[in-house]
């Protein structure tokens, strides 16, 4: 499936992006390009992999003309770049619609023109039923994606577009886990939003997986989701303190702009017509047109009484947040570190 192909990933340089190229770097891929305006990042992962086959292009996929000829020859597309932490899209609302929904359309429509034969976008949980900017310009993404895989360009050239949508990825840059750890180190108190604030827990190297298998298992359209374990703040702030046998205290600060108390990985109108693949949901899309009359339906949607939220999700407790902190490396070697 991957030899001599090129695989593009816009936001390469992020969390996201630095896992697959663990995953990819040693495979029989030809190319890989990583897409970013980030050129320190990009200079440090080119002394770091001194790999012929990595590309790195300086580009920002608000400009349509820098993503589009990036995009030449390319085979198969993820697309990770985003701004994503929830309080700063709340002050500056207009520049997340600008990368989050704009950027991604000029993503998308450079894939139909350069004939990219699969495409796997990145979303977040934080798009089902969502109360804040990035959750709703997230949304509007998904939305531009299933569009896209309905374009005829799309059909002619059997490209496959497809949605994944994440949880909390832990230790990704910006992420609560490396907060606390500096916390412990610092011997300042743990600041926590609400103790019962829940939030879904997996790796990096799950989120390369959930991509994976969307590319490997799409059909146009498709959303997946991996079914993912929860945990509540207070109890993550438990385990990594027994981890780094520390003794903070924790200091309850109150939600920020914006934050749910709970996230939804699949809504109520999803699971209705979810198929359960093993770890993974898969959402099919909508693919009729707009002429409604030519399909006969005897009865309306049997909707889901129940979402797949990281309420009703398998809860961890303190041990098995443990077991799970020390899979990441992030966790082990701050932990050698200390």
């Amino acid at each position: 499936m991957f030899t001599n192909k090129v695989l593009m990933i816009t936001g390469g340089t992020g969390s996201f992006g630095s896992a697959v190229l663990e995953k990819f770097i040693n495979s029989d891929l030809k190319e890989i390009r990583i897409f970013s305006r980030d050129e320190k990042k990009q200079e440090e992962l080119r002394i770091s992999y001194k790999s012929d086959k990595l590309n790195f292009i300086i580009g920002d996929i608000r400009d349509f003309q820098s993503i589009n000829s990036a995009m030449s020859g390319v085979d198969y597309l993820f697309h990770a770049a985003a701004l994503k932490q929830v309080p700063s899209c709340e002050f500056y609302p207009m520049q997340a619609v600008k990368t989050n929904v704009q950027g991604s359309e000029n993503v998308l429509e450079a894939a139909l023109v350069n004939k990219v034969k699969k495409v796997v976008v990145l979303s977040t949980d934080k798009a089902v039923y969502p109360i804040n900017t990035m959750g709703i310009s997230k949304a509007l993404m998904e939305k531009l994606a299933i569009s896209k895989a309905r374009d005829a360009r799309a059909v002619k050239n059997d490209t496959v577009i497809s949605v994944t949508r994440y949880g909390n990825v832990m230790a990704s840059r910006g992420s609560i886990i490396p907060l606390f750890i500096k916390q412990i180190k610092e011997g300042s108190p743990l600041t926590i939003t609400d103790p019962k604030m829940t939030r879904f827990m997996m790796s990096l190297e799950e989120s390369v997986d959930l991509v994976l298998f969307a590319f490997k298992n799409a059909k146009p359209g498709d959303l997946f989701v991996q079914k993912a374990p929860a945990s509540d703040i207070l109890t993550l702030a438990k385990a990594l303190s027994e981890l780094f046998k520390s003794q903070n205290d924790i200091k309850i600060i109150g939600a920020r702009h914006a934050e749910k108390m709970s996230e939804t990985l699949c809504s109520k109108e999803e699971m209705s017509k979810a198929d359960e693949l093993g770890d993974f949901f898969r959402v099919p899309a909508d693919m009729r047109d707009l002429n409604y009359t030519s399909y006969v339906q005897t009865k309306g949607p049997d909707l889901s009484d129940i979402e797949f939220n990281s309420d009703n999700a398998d809860q961890l407790t303190v041990q098995e947040m443990k077991e799970l902190l020390l899979t990441l490396d992030y966790v082990k070697q701050e932990l050698s570190s200390k």
